[in-house]
């Protein structure tokens, strides 16, 4: 075991692979060149139509030990995962891999899969039960969590090189052009399905609406696609809206997204071409609100919004307070209706959005974004992945992504949950640096990073509630007093992974 730069403890292996310990979120440079996939040809009168999900699976040339991924454009509607896992059980295919963009709640059905040996290993977000039992150690199987751009990073680099990518297609014709923006399933954006369309080694539309040639507009075009196979559904894309997605109406929650918006209005960032993100919590939406209503009230007409759109980022689109949206993933059906006929709510792969190694991602580009918590601790260290349980719950989805390139990364929680602080001395997971991260708000006080003296100092000036984050921790600790800490193991069950590829922490099993 070697500590990090975060001093926390990390194995110098992982199911066999050799580990790079955290050191800053820009010191890990790239080396070498993009991954490629196998030239194919295909002639003319060639049908890549297959009859079924098992005749797609044995054309794929999937066998045991190999890697698979899917989309989780449609959260937790999807069915395709679950449909594709039984396939290859019944195919008697063991130890695959699985490399989707993410995993929710309704996948809690892969767990007989997974105590049976077909799935061996998850690379990947987790969110709900299969999380919890892995974390309790009732399952056995070694989960690596990504960002949205470490994800595309791992998968343009080839340190996660997918078999074979099965995308879940809205709208599909017969050589294999998709889009995401029609259909019973239409789920909006497939900007996480484009990194593994350019990248697997073999790749399979899945549709339950096969149009005529050609489909338009495109999300993945035909070049990138071996096989097309028609299912009865997709999924429900009513599931991919959840609670998250909605403005809270919690007075506490009220009051920390107008503290939040206060910060943004006195930093002089909200200005013409002002770019802004939020995460989609009832808190961060709220911000958004206040955000919106102070650029109609200053006239202000900013460059972008991006991440995950939803119908709020729309209204504020059509209004006129963006020029473009950057849609990497749809939260919402009015997201999702918006992207098939506003030609400025532009649909973007995750590569583009927010990986690390390229020639320039979106979020280097923000000015501005709004992300949530599970705990903080007093050097602006977050964590998203673990709940104060312990268990692994949470995908990091574009959370530590944005907050390395955005010039004002702001932390919006309430000071407690359950009667749980929620700043700690020692945090559970450290899902982001708190070396990113610049204002943390709460309804007790806004704390602002010491490198940003200039901005603590206009804050004070504007008799905002600025408060030292000890302060504010102190203050909500002698309510709630100092949490016991939780007992773990020394087993590593799960790997977070920094956007870069070094490993930020681990997650280990809870004590019996």
């Amino acid at each position: 075991m070697v500590r990090n730069s975060l001093g926390r403890w990390i194995p110098e292996t992982f199911n066999g692979k050799a580990l790079i310990p955290y050191r800053d979120p820009f010191a890990l440079q790239p080396q070498g060149m993009r991954a490629s996939r196998p030239l194919t040809r295909v002639n003319p009168g060639a049908s890549k139509v297959l009859g079924s999900l098992r005749e797609a699976i044995e054309a794929s040339g999937l066998r045991d030990g190999m890697c698979i991924s899917t989309h989780h454009s449609l959260r937790n509607g999807d069915v395709l995962l679950g449909q594709l896992v039984r396939e290859i059980d019944a195919l008697g295919i063991r130890g695959i891999t699985i490399a989707s963009s993410s995993i929710h709640p309704v996948h809690a059905e892969l767990i007989p899969y997974i105590e049976k040996g077909v799935i061996a290993g998850l690379e990947c977000g987790v969110n709900g039960l299969i999380g919890e039992q892995i974390s309790r150690g009732l399952l056995k199987c070694p989960v690596v969590v990504r960002t949205h751009g470490g994800r595309a990073r791992a998968l343009v680099s080839g340190q996660v090189p997918v078999d074979v990518a099965f995308i879940a297609a809205p709208a599909c014709d017969e050589y294999g052009n998709l889009s995401g923006s029609s259909g019973p399933a239409a789920c909006g954006s497939l900007g996480y399905a484009q990194v593994d369309a350019e990248h697997a080694r073999v790749v399979v539309a899945v549709t339950d609406n096969l149009r005529p040639y050609p489909v338009a507009p495109l999300s993945v075009p035909q070049t990138l696609v071996d096989y097309v196979v028609c299912v009865p559904t997709l999924g429900d894309p009513k599931k991919i809206v959840s609670t998250t997605t909605r403005i809270t109406t919690d007075p506490v929650g009220l009051q920390i997204a107008q503290y939040a918006a206060r910060v943004i209005e006195v930093s002089g960032l909200l200005r013409a071409g002002f770019s802004f993100q939020t995460g989609s919590g009832g808190i961060s939406l709220a911000v958004a609100n206040h955000v919106r209503t102070l650029m109609r009230a200053n006239r202000i007409q900013g460059s972008f919004g991006c991440g995950g759109i939803t119908g709020y980022f729309v209204d504020m689109l059509e209004e006129g307070l963006f020029q473009t949206l950057f849609d990497v993933q749809c939260f919402d059906l009015k997201a999702v209706e918006s992207i098939g006929r506003n030609l400025n709510h532009v649909e973007i792969s995750a590569d583009m959005y927010a990986n690390p190694f390229n020639a320039g991602a979106v979020v280097n580009r923000l000015d501005a974004v709004i992300l949530g918590a599970t705990e903080i601790d007093t050097r602006f260290n977050v964590n998203v992945n673990t709940e104060s349980n312990g268990y692994l719950l949470h995908n990091t989805g574009g959370h530590s992504d944005t907050a390395a390139g955005a010039k004002l990364a702001i932390i919006v929680a309430p000071s407690m949950r359950g009667r749980l602080p929620i700043i700690r001395d020692e945090l559970t997971t450290i899902t982001t640096p708190g070396d990113t991260v610049d204002v943390v708000v709460t309804e007790r006080g806004i704390a602002v990073n010491e490198r940003h003296a200039d901005l603590k100092r206009e804050l004070l000036r504007c008799n905002l509630p600025v408060k030292d984050i000890g302060q504010i921790q102190a203050e909500i600790t002698r309510i709630t007093g100092r949490p016991r800490p939780l007992e773990f193991s020394d087993d590593v069950v799960g790997l977070i992974e920094y956007r870069d590829g070094s490993i930020i922490d681990v997650v280990r099993r809870i004590a019996d």
